[in-house]
């Protein structure tokens, strides 16, 4: 696609400083700018690019125009950040969605397909399932039996939903992830470990993205349920009955044991350990690598392993840091004062 600077800067309420018509056939990062390309700068550390860049056109932010003209064109706008993000919205929506059935997919008599959807090559949709109107279900795809998808869901290839799994409106689960494998129940017996059959499902909220090769177990009875809006990145295991809240980010190789249950607006670093059956409140912050083994209140920022406060954490470290040294001296005054209590 082709677009003119000033048909951008329409989209995006936009004000031009510069050639209206420069004419954009590609974006690039502002570093690697390329002639007859879009880039955009938010930020003042990369100002230097407004006079630099060989991009054609730059979206910026407002603040940081500090004169009348540049060497390329510029839309200037409040937030760069938020504008550019508008843009890529849009063009994904002008690359289409495809729709039908493709061949070699095979689609269970008793399965509903919705409106304007797409069923891609080799996926199999089991009996009694449902998917929504303009749902996109790429090739490879495993949907099983009384599955129920929403309308304008992504499916990438390779996922796989089991039985009875319910996703809501508007989600996208990447490729090669599991909803509703079986929770790990296994009871010691004097024989070994003997397997609990896992009867529940999961159920995920509308507008919830999952991140490629994550694992969300179905529940041992009942739901393990991921809520509205939440955001979870690759490589995540969620066990059996977890209850995750609204609007939360899951930072990739987090685990979150069984039964545990999250509140809302929460955000969780990259590989955290959750222990199970506890509850972690609304706000709540997790650096990464931290292991959380107790229940947590409302808006706390935790770190460590076990985690505490991330600002006991770091007041903590600096003296870590110097143990040895701290160590020394405790030695050095415990060996003067037997030196003067000798005396």
């Amino acid at each position: 696609m082709e677009f003119t600077a000033s048909q951008i800067a329409s989209f995006i309420d936009g004000k031009i400083i510069g050639d209206e018509t420069a004419l954009i056939t590609g974006v690039s990062p502002i570093e690697n700018g390329e002639s007859g390309h879009l880039s955009f700068i938010a930020q003042d550390r990369f100002s230097h690019f407004l006079d630099t860049s060989k991009c054609s056109v730059i979206i910026v932010s407002e603040k940081l125009i500090v004169k009348d003209s540049y060497n390329p064109t510029l839309i200037v706008v409040k937030d760069a950040y938020l504008s550019f993000q508008v843009l890529m919205n849009l063009y994904q929506e002008m690359r289409g969605r495809k729709e039908g059935v493709e061949d070699g997919s095979s689609i269970h008599d008793t399965a509903v397909i919705g409106d304007k959807a797409y069923i891609g090559a080799f996926t199999y949709v089991s009996e009694k399932a449902k998917i929504g109107d303009g749902s996109q279900i790429y090739p490879h795809v495993y949907i099983g039996k009384g599955v129920k998808i929403g309308k304008n869901c992504k499916i990438d290839s390779g996922a796989r939903i089991y039985d009875y799994c319910i996703i809501g409106d508007n989600c996208v689960i990447h490729s090669n992830t599991v909803v509703g494998g079986d929770g790990f129940g296994f009871q010691p017996t004097a024989e070994g470990f003997k397997k609990i059959p896992q009867l529940g499902n999961v159920i995920i909220e509308d507008d919830v993205e999952i991140g490629s090769n994550c694992s969300i177990d179905r529940a041992t009875i009942g739901s393990t349920i991921i809520g509205k809006g939440t955001k979870i990145d690759n490589l995540i295991q969620i066990a059996h009955n977890v209850k995750i809240g609204q609007n939360n980010v899951i930072a990739a190789q987090a685990g979150i044991a069984g039964s545990t249950t999250i509140g809302d607006w929460n955000q969780i670093g990259g590989q955290v350990g959750i222990v199970g059956h506890i509850k972690i409140g609304n706000q709540v912050k997790i650096q990464a690598q931290s292991g959380v083994n107790s229940s947590v209140n409302d808006k706390e920022t935790l770190y460590g392993s076990p985690a505490i406060s991330y600002n006991d954490y770091l007041r903590n470290y600096v003296h870590f840091r110097n143990f040895t040294e701290i160590v020394s001296r405790i030695n050095n005054l415990e060996n003067n004062s037997k030196d003067h209590t000798n005396e």
